[in-house]
């Protein structure tokens, strides 16, 4: 049990990412090639893991360390709201802060309550799309899930076609 405690003491909770690492700065805020204008707001390490797989985007990331949930006694001040501000006001040139909380009840209060917290910063706040996943069918999805599959609806674009075709 030692050894545990002992990692635990070591790793170190970044003041940026908000990941826990025993590398600071950590690998991506380490990353030249990051575009330090964008920020992926996410509630847990894990999400960054999940985004960083997808290998799309190449921006910087922000942890919560959760969401907002009235019901288990999570209000603002558990999250690391006051660290996001900082970093988004301070002049580091955030351009645009990029909500990636879960498509759940509290991940959606907690999207609302972060676009409401950043709009005085005046920097653009946008949130990821939500809709039906690749390979899923239409007669399985619930209802919630088509209706914003509709709502956030694009223009097709070549680029959208599938290789090969």
């Amino acid at each position: 049990m030692s050894a545990i405690e002992d990692l635990v003491t070591e790793l170190a909770k970044l003041p940026g990412i908000g990941r826990n690492t025993d590398e600071d700065p950590c690998a991506i805020c380490r990353d030249s090639r990051r575009d330090p204008s964008l920020l992926c707001v996410v509630e847990e390490a894990a999400d960054v893991t999940a985004i960083e797989r997808a290998g799309r985007f190449r921006g910087r990331y922000h942890v919560l360390g959760g969401r907002l949930s009235p019901l288990e006694g999570v209000g603002p001040d558990a999250l690391r709201l006051d660290r996001l501000v900082d970093r988004v006001a301070n002049g580091a040139g955030v351009r645009e802060v990029i909500i990636a909380t879960n498509p759940s009840m509290e991940g959606e209060v907690t999207a609302t309550y972060l676009q409401q917290l950043l709009r005085p910063t005046g920097v653009r706040v946008t949130r990821i799309a939500r809709g039906l996943p690749v390979g899923g069918d239409l007669e399985y999805a619930d209802g919630v899930t088509i209706a914003q599959a509709l709502l956030a609806r694009r223009d097709m674009m070549e680029s959208d076609r599938p290789e090969g075709t």
